[in-house]
């Protein structure tokens, strides 16, 4: 496991018009699941310490924005050969394990995440209602233990996209476990 940290991406980038399939091999479209405020894209997988840490978090959160109309994703970009905790069928029961009600999809290319320049689980990026990237940063001040928090940055950070407000700054990097690349 290699710790890493997200990389800088500039505010207003564009939500990449590209297709991904959830688990059943149904294509899903990303611009299409903007929501009527903007769109969460969560990098994450079922193995990584950091991700399983913030799972509950992110599940939890998706909920709240859904109430903001901001819709959720994550995506899996680790469809490796060496990680099967992380192979499609693996996520078809964490998807029902963690309750998972928004759509898990399966990067099994890795092109969208190449496309985002993700670095590791989990990497988030807010998008407004234009796809127009808003905020790419942790979802809290702690990813080990929840109960440790003592500032949360992603649902803020919805808040103020939502009222108009200028992007929260800074933005923190995320931190988790490396990308599992196919090439490397």
């Amino acid at each position: 496991m290699a710790l890493v940290a997200s990389v800088h991406v500039e505010p207003g980038w564009q939500l990449p018009d590209m297709t991904v399939s959830d688990v059943d091999g149904n294509p899903v479209r990303l611009r299409g699941q903007l929501g009527e405020q903007g769109l969460l894209v969560a990098f994450t997988c079922n193995h990584c310490p950091y991700a399983i840490a913030v799972w509950p978090r992110l599940i939890r959160h998706a909920r709240r924005l859904k109430e903001m109309g901001i819709n959720t994703i994550a995506i899996n970009p680790n469809i490796h050969p060496d990680f099967p905790e992380d192979s499609v069928p693996a996520m078809r029961k964490k998807i029902k394990e963690w309750g998972i009600d928004f759509p898990y999809l399966a990067d099994e290319t890795q092109e969208v995440a190449r496309a985002f320049d993700a670095q590791c689980t989990p990497d988030l990026y807010l998008f407004d209602r234009h796809g127009e990237l808003y905020y790419h940063g942790r979802i809290d001040d702690y990813w080990k233990d929840e109960a440790k928090v003592s500032k949360e940055e992603l649902v803020p950070a919805a808040e103020a996209m939502v009222a108009g407000k200028p992007a929260p700054q800074p933005q923190h990097p995320t931190i988790g476990c490396s990308i599992k690349w196919r090439d490397e």
